[in-house]
């Protein structure tokens, strides 16, 4: 591996933070503003895009930006697992910026400039977690990535996007304090925090209680925004931001610096022979499976729909995880691959659940019978992304777990393989009735949903989704799972009208099928703007390309060679 001095990581992380102020400056010029949004999107994915060839032959860029004495620097890497988290977050930020026109405009949403200036700064952010080179690094541009995307979880402005917000930040920083903490502690030890394919070699030999000390802070603090339980709740609630941001950052930066972050942690800071000796691997592994067994089975007792697509991002976040943890190369393979796998399956679903809410206002899934007369090309990429979570072959999820579940049969994690199994076959309890409904029955005629009608997160006493008593009461006035007490606006993300199918002052239809059933509007597109369907279809696209020529794709060729610079591990 061969280091190359190179100002394209800066440049990378750079383009977007200096669009906040041209994107700020054209408040008045919405059209110019949006294709500086594209352009500047085009041209982050175009600089990472650059780097891959060489990454791929073993070379690795690097920029330094500062030195502060005693070891201590900023510096950004450019390695093969660095490009790639900032080669997804760069590819899908393009497609996002795309659908996001759409969907503002859609609903008309206040502070759209805010709103592209912060997904600006949050992307910059997370391509400098991506490019970090040590500890210290990516503890600046995790921090920032905490504080670009608050103003996103509160855009709606309610009294309960304020709630989610101050309890994303609570969960976030207090992560971000762990993983300063684990630092500190890893530099105090080895007398560095710089990341080696490998691991540490110091730290296979001291201290081994300080050593499991500093593990734990790290992978506690990673583990926040990863949703790892119990520290998982404040990822649900944040569902109230509108549904882009709920689509790229929550499917695909916000979480997935979190997983990055322990896989940097478990590959480059402690390696797996070190972590195999400490005994650190097993738990971190058991937290994972708990974790993508619990989130399943809340997951079926969601009737909204982006809350049952939280609670799904929360167990397949935890296939990356438990992949990380199992230390075989196979399952290390099907962990890392599952990055890019569950970025493009759960971004379609989000793309999709938020069509339904612009189009019809629909977000509950029992109003949804019979809604794919109304929405068949989003239905159907719906169907896609759900199949392919659910492990379906030739759809991206099956490629990334199929590596999961040999490499877990090959480490003799027998328990590990059936939990696997096991959410897989709930993946299809919680989607299939989904899009059997939207095909399959007509409005007059359904069954209710969710599947399993009862607590652990539904409608009911017990609020595993982090809600409140008051939260249980308020359910039993106006049957809205997840609202908090206020109004709320009826265009705003997760929000429910008191009543679902409900005419506004203005005779505006507002959720679930209007009187005379859901109208047909066949497959060629009338059903939304093409500013969504087309992002839709794309995600859909990706999702099956990489479930049938993952090679082809990049992304797999990418995570053989991280898993392949791994001494002592075999794929």
């Amino acid at each position: 591996m061969t280091d190359v001095a190179s100002l394209r990581p800066l440049f990378a992380v750079l383009v977007s933070a200096v669009a906040i102020p041209v994107i700020l400056s054209l408040r008045s010029r919405p059209n110019v503003r949006e294709g500086v949004t594209v352009v500047v999107a085009a041209t982050k994915f175009a600089l990472v895009a650059s780097m891959v060839p060489g990454v791929l032959a073993g070379t690795t860029y690097v920029t330094q930006l500062g030195e502060f004495g005693n070891g201590v620097s900023l510096v950004l890497r450019a390695d093969s697992l660095g490009i790639l988290f900032a080669l997804l977050a760069s590819l899908l930020w393009i497609v996002t910026s795309f659908y996001s026109i759409g969907y503002m405009r859609g609903l008309d949403e206040h502070a759209q400039t805010r709103y592209f200036a912060s997904f600006a700064a949050s992307l910059a952010s997370a391509v400098g977690v991506a490019f970090g080179a040590n500890l210290l690094t990516v503890f600046v541009f995790y921090e920032l990535l905490t504080v670009s995307t608050y103003p996103l979880v509160t855009h709606d402005e309610t009294d309960e996007a304020r709630a989610a917000g101050r309890k994303y930040l609570a969960y976030t920083f207090g992560g971000g304090v762990a993983v300063l903490g684990g630092a500190a502690l890893v530099y105090m030890l080895t007398g560095t925090t710089s990341f080696t394919p490998g691991g540490i070699e110091a730290l296979a030999t001291v201290d081994p209680t300080l050593a499991r000390a500093a593990f734990v802070l790290l992978a506690g603090g990673f583990g926040v925004k990863a949703a790892l339980m119990p520290v998982h709740s404040w990822l649900p609630d944040a569902m109230v931001a509108p549904t882009p941001v709920s689509g790229l950052l929550h499917a695909v930066a916000v979480v997935k610096s979190g997983v990055f972050g322990v896989a940097r942690v478990v590959l480059d800071v402690y390696g797996t022979e070190t972590m195999a000796e400490l005994g650190v691997a097993t738990p971190l592994a058991a937290v994972a499976a708990v974790t993508l067994l619990t989130a399943s089975v809340i997951a079926l007792r969601q009737d909204n729909l982006k809350r049952r697509l939280a609670y799904s991002t929360i167990s397949q976040l935890s296939y990356i995880v438990l992949g990380l943890a199992l230390l075989e190369g196979n399952a290390l393979v099907g962990g890392l691959l599952h990055i890019p796998a569950h970025a493009f399956m759960k971004l379609t679903l989000f793309f999709c659940a938020g069509a339904i809410h612009v189009e019809t206002h629909t977000d509950d899934i029992s109003d949804m019978a019979g809604i794919g007369d109304r929405m068949p090309l989003t239905m159907a990429a719906f169907a896609v992304a759900a199949a392919g979570m659910a492990g379906i072959p030739l759809i991206a999820g099956f490629v990334s777990k199929w590596y999961l579940v040999i490499g877990a049969l090959e480490g003799g994690g027998l328990v590990f393989a059936a939990a696997l199994l096991v959410s897989g076959v709930l993946n299809i309890a919680y989607f299939w009735p989904i899009v059997y409904q939207a095909y399959f029955e007509s409005p007059e005629d359904h069954d209710a949903k969710p599947l399993v009608s009862a607590p652990l997160g539904g409608r009911g006493e017990a609020r595993a989704d982090g809600g409140s008593e008051g939260d249980v009461a308020a359910i039993g006035e106006n049957e809205s799972d997840g609202e908090t007490d206020g109004d709320v606006d009826a265009h705003a993300d997760g929000a429910h009208a008191d009543d679902a199918h409900a005419v506004d002052d203005h005779g505006e239809h507002h959720g679930g099928p209007p009187a005379g059933g859901w109208e047909a509007r066949g497959w060629r597109g009338a059903e939304s703007t093409w500013f969504m369907l087309g992002p839709i279809l794309t995600a859909a696209s990706l999702s099956v390309l990489l479930g049938v020529v993952p090679r082809t794709v990049v992304f797999l060729r990418i995570v053989e060679t991280v898993v392949g610079s791994l001494p002592g591990v075999v794929v």
